[in-house]
């Protein structure tokens, strides 16, 4: 950071919260459980769960992941952690929205709020693995403006009245779908690097979501973000901003984070836990350990 940098208080460092909660040595009942309460014990505010339905045969580009590398549902994976834990809120980072369907999705997430005692955080994308989109049925084309629709019609059936709603990909009226969420208005994350997600954070969401980025990159996402806010006339302080970094943490850096801008750092695993689904759960413990907020110089 520049000299004339001002440096971040503790009150303005980010919050820490731990990727990957559902997937690899976590997608057993045992590695989830033990991990996510680990977690809450060292002070982290959050547990993130991301979601691949299927992956391709064999693993081609863009997909990160082997074919056979085990991933839980995210809802499924954070309803069990929580009622094994009580603090920690809980996220999908991120559940892929044009592949679900708008009205379901309300439901499981409406659920999974109330069981969790309001600690649900929804993290959106639209996906960019094709093979996995079109085992789906939802094809590539037009996923993003599918995205908003559906989240339109979802915020419908959480809040309103009498909701209802009639878009192209989606309609509704004359029910009605309880209980509703604690968290009115329940908070919507936006995940994706590129300008269309920065437009649909801005315009729809509550915070924003970038995975595996250094500082630099955050930099540059984060600049992005403020001129989609400025354009639209939105204060951009009214965004969360969560970035799973993409280098060594210490504090110095978690420093230089907070002063772009960032409000969570969700951390992500060490390589082994994405190529391995036998990955020591020693290790793991020892990887949340020397990331605990207290360590970083972060407010639990």
């Amino acid at each position: 950071m520049s000299q004339g940098s001002p440096e971040p208080t503790l009150r303005e460092m980010p919050t820490v919260g731990l990727f990957g909660i559902n997937m690899g040595a976590c997608a057993t009942p045992h590695g989830a459980i033990q991990a996510a309460r680990l977690a809450e014990q060292l002070g982290y505010d959050s547990l993130w769960a991301g979601e691949h339905v299927v992956a391709p045969r064999p693993r081609a580009a863009p997909s990160l992941i082997e074919p056979d590398y085990p991933i839980l549902d995210p809802l499924v994976a954070l309803g069990l952690l929580a009622a094994a834990t009580n603090r920690v809120r809980l996220a999908t980072g991120i559940v892929i929205l044009p592949q679900r369907n708008p009205v379901v999705l309300a439901k499981q997430v409406a659920s999974l709020d109330v069981l969790s005692r309001g600690r649900f955080e929804l993290g959106i994308g639209v996906g960019y693995v094709e093979p996995e989109m079109r085992a789906v049925g939802t094809p590539m084309a037009g996923r993003g403006a599918r995205a908003d629709e559906y989240l339109r019609a979802m915020r419908s059936l959480w809040a309103d009245d009498a909701p209802a709603f009639r878009g192209r990909h989606v309609e509704f009226d004359g029910i009605d779908a309880h209980p509703r969420p604690v968290q009115q208005p329940l908070p919507v994350v936006v995940g994706g690097h590129s300008r269309a997600a920065h437009r649909r954070t801005v315009r729809h969401a509550d915070g924003w979501y970038g995975f595996l980025l250094d500082r630099d990159a955050t930099a540059t996402q984060v600049e992005s973000l403020r001129r989609e806010a400025t354009a639209v006339g939105r204060a951009f302080e009214e965004l969360t901003i969560t970035v799973s970094p993409a280098e060594r943490l210490d504090p110095e850096v978690v420093s230089d984070y907070a002063a772009l801008g960032v409000t969570r750092l969700a951390v992500v695993p060490p390589r082994g836990f994405w190529t391995r689904a036998d990955f020591p759960l020693a290790d793991l413990d020892d990887f949340v350990h020397a990331h605990a907020p207290e360590r970083l110089g972060c407010s639990p």
